[in-house]
């Protein structure tokens, strides 16, 4: 049972952590470098469909290497196990402290509505994102390496 919990919180975030990495290594520039408009849009409209399912993905993720952590609290990599899971809990709050507050903003932005500063705060989001995919990465190499 452990090694089928192990499997499928490493495919989870490896699955998360391979979305957040073509949001920012695919997505992203292919958006960027549509007209302005396109770009707001398409933004926005990516931020309401992710804001959407992110949040219980990260949650998941988080409780499925908690549950881990204790029911193999006597096996070896537990440590590994639980550095990821504290990395997991660094990612939700970047999140909600960093990331969700431009991201609320911006999913309801319009071409007639966005703010003048609406690339800056963009690519504030971005830089906040870059770290973030940094710690999930973290997280998920810990973890593949705790069922090695």
């Amino acid at each position: 049972m452990l090694s089928a919990l192990e499997v499928l919180t490493i495919v989870v975030v490896g699955l998360m952590v391979g979305v957040e990495f073509s949001v920012s290594f695919v997505i992203n520039p292919i958006l960027n470098g549509l007209p302005d408009d396109s770009t707001q849009r398409g933004r926005a409209h990516g931020g309401r469909m992710l804001g959407a399912v992110m949040p219980f993905w990260y949650i998941g993720s988080l409780v499925l290497s908690a549950v881990w952590a204790i029911t193999g609290w006597h096996r070896p990599g537990t440590g590994l196990v639980v550095v990821a899971a504290a990395l997991l809990i660094v990612s939700v709050i970047m999140s909600l402290l960093l990331l969700v507050p431009i991201n609320n903003r911006s999913k309801t932005w319009t071409v007639e509505n966005r703010p003048e500063d609406w690339k800056e705060q963009m690519n504030r989001w971005d830089r906040f994102h870059y770290v973030r995919i940094a710690v999930i990465v973290a997280a998920f190499a810990l973890l593949a390496a705790a069922l090695a």
